[in-house]
């Protein structure tokens, strides 16, 4: 276990400029300890005061014997000594939530450096600064000011769900809703300033705790590759809002995939690839860990409906297909025994629809969910309400629960209508663990998340391509080296080379096959095609008066020859550095790339699972299987030319983005057109990457 379970686990807290001044938050600290039950060692710090609270108070951490933890309340210009004394006490871990930091400007954040250089150098762990504390659900350890536990109806429910945000006020509200909604939390850790511990690092730590059994977070950026591959390995069910999807201005890239692969793809990428479930709010987050605390695991993403109204079932349905799901096709015999049970007026087919009948037949709701949570073409069942009155709520509870029993899928229920027409809906639903939500659509997107956090995640290890060894990625970056270095490792190029004069032009198109394409040689630019320094379709007699042309743009030092391939689907596979490694980017390619703006990205290292998964996303993979008559391409060659590509990453120069663009698929392979290798620096402030750059 890491040191950051002391945040929850510890068995002695200090709370570090303990007041004597009823609602400092050095008191609040104090009381709520106290109020909340903890049981361990509670030690109020403070330079003169001999109790604090009823509690015996003590000068220093180290007068106090040490804590595991300490919550640090003092001002900015005291926390410096603060952390010398918690280091000197042997605490591992210290909560800074003094503000005055990094967030102040440069010389906040020199100081901040200097209290993380320190408590490192202790072997200790870092929280903040700028933050609100933290919070273990079991045992009342409230190590925190925030106001939430000052609630008069505040109430800590112990429960499986860890929970961290990088925001104090954002995260204890969220805990807030939570609270009100009765879900049961296992920690609560907010960051701050994360000068030290992150949220996503806190996240993974709780992962490995066997009383948390799923994960949700607050994050404002995803800088943590080992944390998250750690998060990802727990198999443990998680989702993560990720602040920041807009930028304040695109950068000027230097390649197509500088271009393609912004921080939010990457996030969005690699948040697939592990298997972690993407929100867009705090109500979906929520949403989402109700179906993850109270619902039964999917074996498939085939999506049940069972509705007592038509237009529940409608909206459904449509919801089901917008997340990715499926309907379920029902079975003849399903459907046979629907047919016993639904009004003629009714449906059978999904969405089921048993109408308003269930109004006086309490048990028409059973039957017919007992009939489609049996079939074995079901994987999730969904049930609709509109008008759910106190009368029916029995009835109607224990029929979902022992569907979701029976079956051992998942059920939840959509209820469309006011709390006060059934007040003790809403309890005695989650009581039987029914996730339950206020519309159908909401219903799916946590079915979808339930779906999308339970597949399997393969093993990050790279695709099985045999690569023999292969020299560095040539230092001047022109294209016909890089593609001399891509044929090196097995990758598909055209012929030709670099000419020096018109009749030694004339003489490669003919050596090529009497059809070229010639191309400009201009060290250091990107896109050749916005000088006009690529022709195709050139012969022998055009190729003289076609080199003079291309020497002719500023700079050109030659001319590439190559054959002329035939048309196929267009392509892009590029490579750029992140803070989470080497990305990998695929999508649209050719002189549209940027205006298509049709890819998706994922970490280094990449399994065949994850190349395929990314081409799925990308709308352009649907001329891969042929359209209007063409036949289909060879996906399988172009996989296998991508795992090649993820091969070689190793070897490229640091800060430098590997762009091939076009990469032509067509029935008989997959073959680079062009090749560029240019710096790539991402950029290193909130307002130009809020995510992760």
């Amino acid at each position: 276990m890491g040191a950051l379970r002391a945040l929850w686990a510890a068995h002695s807290v200090a709370v570090v400029g303990a007041s004597t001044r009823a609602g400092h938050p050095g008191r609040l600290a104090v009381e709520f300890l106290l109020h909340y039950g903890y049981s361990g060692r509670i030690l109020p710090i403070h330079p003169t005061a001999s109790e604090i609270a009823g509690v015996p108070a003590y000068p220093s951490v180290q007068a106090a014997g040490g804590a595991e933890l300490a919550l640090i309340l003092v001002p900015a210009a005291a926390v410096e000594a603060a952390v010398d004394d918690c280091a000197a006490a042997g605490v591992r871990v210290a909560i800074v939530g003094s503000s005055g930091f990094a967030e102040t400007g440069a010389e906040g954040r020199a100081a901040q450096d200097r209290l993380v250089a320190r408590a490192r150098a202790a072997g200790m762990r870092l929280v903040g600064p700028n933050c609100i504390g933290a919070a273990g659900f079991a045992n009342g350890l409230v190590a925190s000011f925030s106001p939430l536990f000052s609630g008069a109806q505040t109430t800590l429910t112990p429960g499986g769900i860890g929970f961290a945000s990088a925001s104090g006020a954002l995260g204890f509200g969220t805990v807030s809703l939570a609270l009100e909604r009765g879900m049961g939390l296992f920690a609560a850790v907010s960051t701050g300033n994360e000068a030290d511990a992150t949220a996503l690092e806190a996240l993974a730590e709780m992962a490995a705790e066997a009383e948390c059994t799923a994960l949700l977070g607050y994050l404002e950026s995803l800088r943590d590759p080992r944390a998250l591959r750690a998060l990802a390995a727990s198999g443990k069910p998680t989702a993560l809002l990720v602040a920041g999807r807009t930028r304040a201005g695109a950068r000027a890239a230097a390649s197509h995939t500088g271009a393609l692969a912004t921080a939010d793809r990457v996030v969005d990428g690699a948040l697939r690839q592990f298997g972690i479930v993407r929100v867009s709010d705090v109500d979906e987050l929520l949403d989402v860990g109700d179906a993850f605390a109270l619902a039964n695991r999917p074996a498939g993403p085939r999506v049940a409906i069972v509705t007592t109204s038509g237009g529940s079932g409608i909206l459904a349905a449509d919801a089901v297909a917008q997340h990715g799901l499926t309907l379920a096709t029902l079975s003849p015999s399903t459907l046979d025994n629907l047919k016993e049970v639904v009004p003629a007026y009714g449906s059978v087919a999904n969405p089921v629809d048993v109408t308003a009948t269930v109004m006086r037949d309490r048990t028409l709701v059973a039957r017919a969910l007992t009939t489609v949570a049996a079939d074995p073409g079901v994987d999730i069942v969904l049930v609709c309400f509109c008008v759910l009155t106190g009368a029916d709520v029995d009835a109607i509870v224990t029929a979902l629960a022992d569907a979701a029993r029976d079956s051992g899928k998942p059920v939840l229920a959509a209820r469309t209508g006011a709390d006060h027409l059934a007040p003790s809906a809403a309890a005695a639903l989650r009581a039987a663990r029914i996730p339950t939500y206020p519309t159908p659509a909401r219903a799916v997107q946590a079915a979808a998340a339930l779906y999308q956090a339970g597949r399997s995640r393969p093993d990050a290890r790279p695709g099985q391509v045999s690569l023999d060894p292969v020299p560095p990625a040539p230092g001047g970056g022109q294209e016909a080296e890089l593609k001399d270095w891509l044929a090196r490792a097995g990758i598909r190029v055209p012929r030709g080379r670099v000419v020096h004069g018109p009749a030694e032009a004339a003489d490669a198109v003919r050596e090529y096959g009497g059809l070229a394409v010639l191309k400009v040689v201009v060290p250091g630019l990107a896109h050749k095609t916005e000088v006009g320094g690529v022709t195709l379709g050139v012969t022998p007699e055009t190729a003289a008066d076609t080199y003079r042309r291309l020497r002719g743009i500023d700079g050109a030092t030659g001319v590439l020859v190559e054959e002329q391939v035939g048309p196929g689907v267009e392509l892009l596979v590029g490579i750029t550095p992140s803070p989470l490694g080497p990305v990998l980017t695929i999508g649209a390619g050719g002189v549209l790339t940027e205006v298509l703006d049709d890819a998706a990205s994922r970490i280094l290292p990449v399994t065949e699972h994850d190349v395929r998964d990314a081409l799925a996303q990308t709308r352009v993979a649907r001329l891969l299987a042929g359209h209007r008559g063409q036949p289909p391409a060879d996906v399988d060659a172009f996989v296998d030319l991508v795992l090649r590509v993820a091969g070689l990453a190793a070897g490229l120069p640091p800060a430098t983005a590997l762009d091939l663009n076009p990469v032509v698929v067509r029935p008989d392979g997959a073959m680079v057109l062009d090749a560029a290798l240019s710096a790539h620096e991402p950029s290193t402030t909130p307002e130009e990457d809020p995510q992760c750059w």
